[in-house]
């Protein structure tokens, strides 16, 4: 009697909603059980709150030049105002959401074009993997920083889409060697050769056996992404290689270094922005060592023996 073939999957999106709903369950509770990913999740929750209503937070209009000139810290305004009589904490308020709108674009698109990479050029194999494998090296050895001080002169003025470009174009190589090299792991797993028996389409294989797997790996990379997006669009905008009529921590920067805020006795116009920058990096840097933790099984046990030691 013959048995007949189970027919190939055309449309995975409800298993592979369900295999991404039981990953990000598991995640959950795996961040919710570390510290460090507690305390970054609580200054990310703070941060994108402020960013969403800047209105009830700082209701001055930040681009009102229209109180006294540099004037110092009080209860009016808690951090001082500019040289042409701008409130700054009202500005560091606003800057708030252009600088993450940068910061999860760029952290959103470098991962995906790192996942597409990866995990295409592993799962293929072949001409496919070593086409995709040379590419991602030769963005891997190209010099970072000169790049994009080249890249942003020639956009310089261009505003938030062509730093997302830059730190897109320079920003996902690293993740997409990472996600490659794990997905040379799971290609011979026999869950794998099972739905390639079942005659499964390569897209369902990846999107539904292989990426709830990597979904630790995957948010990783989005979070060393926006560390290194975070520090890298404020370096540029306060080289003065962004749009100075956009309200973010990096213009602040750059403007508080031209008018000599420091030498002129208003030093927290040119703090602020520069320990928003650092709070903000550090809680995306607490919840990527929290992952990485979370994902591999050598940290978990070192994390065991230090905690039952204590």
């Amino acid at each position: 009697m013959t048995v007949p073939m189970s027919r190939p999957s055309t449309a995975p999106s409800a298993a592979a909603a369900r295999g991404y709903r039981d990953a990000g369950a598991r995640l959950g509770r795996a961040i919710l059980r570390n510290r460090k990913a507690t305390i970054g999740l609580g200054l990310l929750v703070v941060i994108t709150f402020v960013a969403l209503f800047p209105g009830l937070v700082a209701p001055d209009d930040p681009q009102a030049a229209i109180y006294g000139q540099q004037l110092g810290p009080s209860a009016d305004h808690l951090l001082g105002t500019t040289q042409v009589g701008e409130d700054v904490f009202s500005q560091l308020i606003w800057g708030t959401r252009l600088t993450l709108i940068i910061t999860v674009a760029v952290g959103a698109l470098t991962t995906l074009i790192s996942v597409l990479v990866g995990v295409t050029a592993a799962y293929v194999g072949g001409v496919a993997d070593r086409s995709l494998s040379l590419l991602t090296d030769i963005f891997l050895i190209i010099p970072t920083l000169p790049l994009l001080i080249v890249l942003s002169s020639y956009l310089e003025g261009s505003g938030t889409i062509a730093i997302i470009a830059v730190l897109v174009v320079t920003g996902w190589a690293f993740g997409a060697r990472q996600l490659r090299a794990q997905g040379l792991t799971l290609r011979t797993r026999a869950y794998l050769e099972a739905a390639r028996v079942r005659g499964e389409t390569s897209p369902y294989i990846i999107l539904v056996e292989i990426l709830p797997n990597m979904i630790s790996l995957v948010v990783a990379s989005f979070l060393g992404s926006a560390v290194y997006t975070v520090a890298t669009a404020a370096g540029l905008q306060f080289l003065g290689l962004g749009n100075g009529s956009e309200m973010t921590w990096g213009t602040m920067l750059h403007f508080a270094q031209q008018n000599g805020a420091i030498e002129s006795g208003n030093a927290l116009w040119a703090l602020a922005p520069g320990a928003a920058v650092a709070l903000l990096g550090t809680s995306f840097a607490l919840l990527n060592y929290a992952f990485d933790e979370i994902g591999n099984p050598a940290l978990r046990r070192t994390r065991r023996r230090r905690a039952g030691a204590a």
